[in-house]
């Protein structure tokens, strides 16, 4: 799977340990920024990988900020794109699972062990489908 990953200057740490994760579990991936703790704009970073995610290049995409707030809400904006926040496994799971999400939001606020298991689920899950498509789909509509 080819991963689009992006973060403000609150999320230069975890980013690191999405990166390292990424690599492991075989994935490719491109890193849209940031690379230091100097002050950015999230949703300058948002929305770069938002639109790579949208044009097909990249399959799903990892945003990190400080809560995840932000990040998702810029990413949200951008057409074709269902980014979700997700604190815990069971929230990336049904994010996947139900809303065919295809971007993670985290948060550098978050536990690093918690992230990576998060990150796992949100990456291995596919979307059931069936009445959830139904639901996806009207999401989509709401889009034009």
């Amino acid at each position: 799977m080819r991963i689009a990953i992006g973060c403000d200057h609150k999320g230069v740490d975890l980013k690191q340990l999405v990166v390292e994760k990424v690599a492991q579990m075989g994935h490719q991936y491109q890193d849209f920024g940031c690379f230091s703790t100097n002050s950015v704009d999230y949703p300058d970073i948002a929305k770069m990988v938002a639109q790579a995610v949208a044009s097909g290049n990249f399959e799903r995409g990892i945003l990190i900020c400080n809560t995840g707030i932000g990040m998702s809400i810029a990413a949200n904006k951008v057409k074709g794109i269902r980014a979700a926040q997700c604190f815990d496994v069971f929230s990336a799971q049904r994010a996947r699972q139900h809303n065919d999400a295809n971007i993670l939001c985290l948060g550098a606020v978050q536990e690093p062990d918690s992230v990576a298991q998060v990150l796992e689920v949100f990456l291995t899950t596919e979307f059931e489908g069936g009445r959830h498509l139904r639901r996806v789909d009207k999401i989509k509509a709401m889009e034009d």
